[in-house]
């Protein structure tokens, strides 16, 4: 995710301080790791050095000084920009998933035996994102509705490839 878009969007409804930002960013957009306050204020640093936002004066009041920051239309634009571009699929072919089955291959370990811990593990972690998405707001349901459409695919291709094995062992073994 960038972290730095993302608080420009957020600075896009309103001007915000830092705090106001790391909530919202920790409410909506990281479930289980928040933002560091560090992070966001060197992030807010950079987008204010690049003329994306701007730092409005320092306020009194109960707690330390604070700074509202507002976007500009220079961020406005990269934000408008990145909103309307798709978001890529991995470029990569391989995954970690086919590297590792290939490696067993090569090195006479149980590829098989992999795949059925690799399919126990996906499997576990659905009946827990299938738990969290019924108990859940709406915004944890969606972000685990989309896990877990990732790791059904994850485990139609651990099939496919159980189904495959020996063919791909022979191919492995000839090289």
């Amino acid at each position: 995710m960038s972290v730095p878009l993302t608080l420009l969007g957020l600075l896009d409804r309103e001007p915000s301080h830092g705090y106001d930002l790391k909530r919202d960013y920790d409410t909506y957009f990281v479930r289980g790791k928040p933002l560091p306050p560090g992070q966001v204020y060197s992030t807010l640093g950079r987008l204010a050095r690049d003329g994306k936002v701007v730092a409005g004066e320092s306020e009194s009041g109960s707690g330390p000084d604070r700074r509202r920051y507002a976007i500009t239309p220079t961020g406005r634009a990269e934000v408008e920009s990145w909103l309307a571009e798709p978001v890529d699929s991995d470029p990569n072919l391989q995954t970690v998933l086919f590297v590792k089955v290939v490696l067993a291959l090569m090195l006479g370990r149980d590829a098989e035996g992999y795949l059925d811990r690799q399919r126990a593990s996906h499997l576990q972690r659905m009946r827990e994102l299938t738990t969290l998405r019924r108990s859940s707001d709406p915004v944890d349901a969606l972000l685990a509705d989309h896990r877990l459409f990732h790791l059904e695919a994850d485990l139609r291709w651990i099939d496919l490839t159980a189904a495959r094995l020996t063919s791909l062992a022979d191919l492995v073994a000839a090289s």
